[in-house]
């Protein structure tokens, strides 16, 4: 018997970062990913994000792409997003995304950190918030081609 334990924080952005999911719209969206989450034979610890933007920290199952499976998480919300009328002005995620590997030690201290989204960025933009991730993960970029 194998064992594993893959977890990941992701983030993805709305296309340019526009703001269009509401925030008192926004727990439909996040059943909606749950749901998805589940089929995928993965855990969702916790869901969480802002007008423009959504934190995700999952355990990943050994039989899945890491790719494959944000793809799904995108093109099937962004399907379900432009047939719900709740969502007028969504036109599709941004094509990027960032991953980070999570310690199972740090799953509590990151947990909190996207429970706690608003708060959060009272204090620090999305853009900052991303470019930091980043950097303090050890990943080069150029930010003429960061959130596209």
């Amino acid at each position: 018997m194998s064992f594993t334990q893959l977890l990941y924080h992701i983030v993805f952005c709305t296309k340019e970062r526009s703001p269009v999911i509401p925030n008192d719209k926004s727990s439909e969206l996040y059943k909606y990913i749950w749901g998805n989450i589940k089929n995928h034979n993965c855990h969702l610890y916790r869901i969480n994000g802002m007008e423009e933007h959504i934190h995700i920290l999952t355990d990943l199952h050994p039989s899945v792409r890491l790719d494959d499976f944000i793809k799904s998480i995108k093109v099937s919300s962004s399907k379900w997003l432009k047939a719900n009328n709740d969502f007028p002005l969504f036109s599709g995620w941004a094509d990027k995304y960032a991953a980070f590997t999570i310690s199972f030690r740090d799953k509590e201290k990151v947990i909190e950190y996207i429970r706690n989204q608003r708060e959060h960025h009272k204090k620090v933009s999305f853009f900052n918030e991303y470019k930091k991730f980043l950097i303090d993960n050890g990943i080069e970029f150029n930010e003429k081609y960061l959130l596209k």
